[in-house]
């Protein structure tokens, strides 16, 4: 029997079908100025004859980096005939400065013309609703699809074939060189840096530093400029080995393990190879790295776990050894992971293969929500730390601009048998965290709330803080990146902590590492100031400062709804030559709640479908407040037969999945339907 939701989404994808016939020219690209053009202005009218990929991005979202990921290939691929435009279009208010739009170009390696678009013109101009989102124009000049989230690579390129031979024939496609000019390398030994940790005597002293955008790691003297090794070739890729051999990709997060476990382990240093999608295993004795999870490939499912090595991951920012595991900052897919990683071999050799890797905390929902660990919701967390005496985790999550930590609940061990889970498509062996372990948070808000602001804790504001270290008092540094700042959160000052400014005017500081006078009080800051690729060391201040600044949000204007039944329906149309595999029941998942979750009183949950009937309550907002509908969809596409369309048995098959957080207001004369696009042509 067919259900109400499933027929709603069969309608929602026959619909989005049906604009195929509808030409709609694709408005001007306006924005403040254009980089990695050398200084050219660009306008359609330049690019016609060319097929034009607008990709709408900002330079805080982790899925926007798997996007520009993605599109490489396909900008090789189709390089005479395809232009990628970024349009970058900011959520925090200091993504919109000049200075932070183009270290974004440097640190996501972005090689194709970025329009600056900090007023949100262009961005409104095309209806995107979410980071990021994927626009067609094709050579006349005409909208031809559009599309949010990750996953479209196969699909783009089906399309884009389709284009070239459509306008070859009718003589209107134009080939030619691409009108991206590389702008100047920065002059600095550094490149981007992201994270410093101190290393122990028994290693020579000094630190070890991420150089994000080198692909390498570099060790360095006290005096932090004096370098003594560095470990990688410089080249992207995932390559084990000896510092001369072993290749990385944008390592970030550093961690030292525990020297009882790192003589039983093999290897001293975790290393978040974030876009690797790997954790690899540093020893310090010959400066060799090994793999310790992760394929080298992109986690496209919403769960998983199982054996370390045979496990995709998803952007891993941090790590930090914490109740007897290895928990991982899985930040691409809004959850903590924890492995337990394999004893060392005979005579110390590092044997990776037996690790197991599961998921510790999260539901992959985007957002800041407290409580049982399998129920807390994460937004792209950036940092860990553990507390002196171990018992709890602080944890930065960037989106929310949120301090929060994880602790045990209970006097029980957390549950971490393994145990079948039969899905749609095939039993998985998936190790689940169980009831373990509790959330909460001390900063922090939701995703759209943001500033610098001292004071009490639950009113303090942060913006998109990447960076922490503990002070001896049991107090936390926080590297405040957007702020340009170091805040520091006193758990002791007030009722319930106290945030103040310990530094400023700092260039996007994404680490910070304390250093101890001889009484064992904290002397200096040693700061990652990733925007300026450089080490900067400061003194601690007498004083804190403690600043009244105003709360902010996000620019993008918030959706007007109808208080009441409103219907969601998403979009999706397969690309040419697949089609959604129904063999196995709805290849399609949509999941949706809200904050507060009080605003639907109907339709929250996670069901089948593309579409679904929503109630929204008017009593959980204040007049004129904003909400926010949190929908994460999923749809699978498969390889079909070229003549009969049937998909075989062991067709090649495609995930596509988005993730929206749409602020809401209500209001009596607002639409009673939200139409999103996840693949609409």
């Amino acid at each position: 029997m067919t259900s109400p939701v499933r027929d709603r989404g069969q309608s929602a994808t026959s619909t989005s079908t049906s604009l195929k016939r509808t030409r709609v020219r694709a408005p001007e690209l306006v924005g403040r100025r254009w980089v990695g053009t050398g200084g050219a202005e660009l306008s359609l009218a330049d690019l016609r004859g060319r097929i034009v990929l607008l990709d709408f991005w900002t330079s805080c979202c982790v899925n926007c980096q798997h996007v520009l990921d993605e599109l490489r290939e396909l900008e090789h691929e189709f390089s005479d005939v395809l232009v990628v435009v970024g349009v970058h279009s900011p959520k925090f208010a200091h993504e919109g400065t000049v200075e932070a739009v183009d270290a974004a170009v440097l640190r996501w390696d972005v090689r194709h013309p970025v329009l600056d678009d900090p007023q949100l013109t262009t961005w409104q101009a095309y209806a995107a609703r979410a980071w990021p989102t994927l626009t067609v124009v094709d050579p006349e000049g005409y909208v031809v699809a559009s599309m949010s989230g990750e996953g479209h690579a196969h699909g783009l390129g089906v399309l884009l074939r389709e284009l070239v031979a459509e306008h070859e024939a009718k003589g209107t496609l134009r080939r030619g060189d691409d009108p991206y000019v590389p702008p100047p390398a920065p002059d600095s030994a550094f490149a981007l840096p992201t994270a410093l940790l101190p290393l122990p005597a028994s290693a020579g002293g000094g630190y070890l530093l991420s150089d994000t955008a080198h692909h390498q790691l570099v060790v360095l003297d006290e005096d932090l400029a004096t370098e003594r090794a560095r470990i990688g070739t410089g080249e992207r890729g995932l390559v084990d080995g000896g510092p001369e051999q072993a290749r990385l990709s944008e390592p970030v997060g550093l961690t030292l393990l525990p020297p009882d476990v790192a003589a039983r382990v093999g290897w001293d240093v975790a290393v978040a190879d974030s876009t690797n999608h790997a954790v690899r295993g540093l020893r310090l004795a010959d400066l060799s790295l090994v793999t310790l999870a992760g394929t080298g490939a992109q986690l496209r499912r919403r769960e998983g776990g199982g054996p370390a090595l045979e496990q995709d991951l998803s952007t891993p920012l941090d790590t930090a050894w914490f109740d007897g595991q290895l928990v991982i900052a899985m930040a691409g897919v809004h959850q903590l992971w924890a492995l337990d990683p394999a004893p060392a071999g005979p005579a110390g050799a590092v044997d990776a293969t037996g690790g197991v890797v599961r998921v510790l905390a999260g539901t992959t929902a985007e957002g800041l929500r407290d409580g049982a660990a399998e129920q807390a919701w994460f937004a792209q967390t950036g940092a860990l730390e553990v507390s002196a005496d171990g018992g709890r985790l602080w944890v930065l999550d960037a989106e929310t601009s949120a301090l929060r930590w994880v602790e045990r609940s209970g006097d029980g061990p957390a549950d971490r048998e393994v145990k079948a889970v039969e899905d749609d498509r095939m039993a998985n062996v998936l190790p689940v965290a169980g009831a373990g372990y509790e959330v909460g948070s001390v900063v922090g808000t939701g995703l759209f709330e943001f500033g610098l602001r001292d004071g009490e804790a639950a009113q303090a504001l942060l913006q998109h803080p990447l960076g922490m270290a503990l002070l001896p008092d049991g107090s936390v540094v926080v590297a405040d990146t957007y702020n340009g700042a170091l805040r520091r959160y006193d758990p002791l000052g007030g009722d319930a902590g106290e945030v103040t400014t310990l530094a400023s005017g700092l260039a996007e500081p994404t680490a910070v590492a304390v250093e101890l006078d001889d009484d064992g009080r904290a002397a200096t800051f040693v700061v990652v100031e990733s925007a300026a690729s450089r080490l900067t060391r400061l003194q601690v201040p007498a004083a804190a400062s403690r600043l009244a600044g105003e709360a902010q949000r996000v620019k993008r204007p918030p959706t007007p709804l109808a208080p009441g039944p409103v219907a969601l329906r998403v979009a999706f149309t397969p690309p040419t030559g697949q089609k959604l595999d129904h063999r196995w029941g709805d290849p399609t998942r949509l999941v949706v709640s809200s904050s507060p979750e009080g605003l639907l009183s109907a339709g929250a949950g996670d069901a089948e479908g593309l579409a679904r009937d929503l109630v929204i309550d008017p009593s959980a907002l204040e007049p004129g407040a904003t909400g926010v509908l949190h929908v994460s969809v999923q749809a699978a596409a498969c390889d079909g037969d070229p003549v009969t369309g049937e998909v075989p048995e062991f067709a090649a098959c495609h995930l596509y999945q988005q993730d929206w957080g749409i602020p809401v207001v209500l209001d009596e004369e607002g639409p009673s339907e939200l139409a999103l696009d996840l693949r609409g042509a």
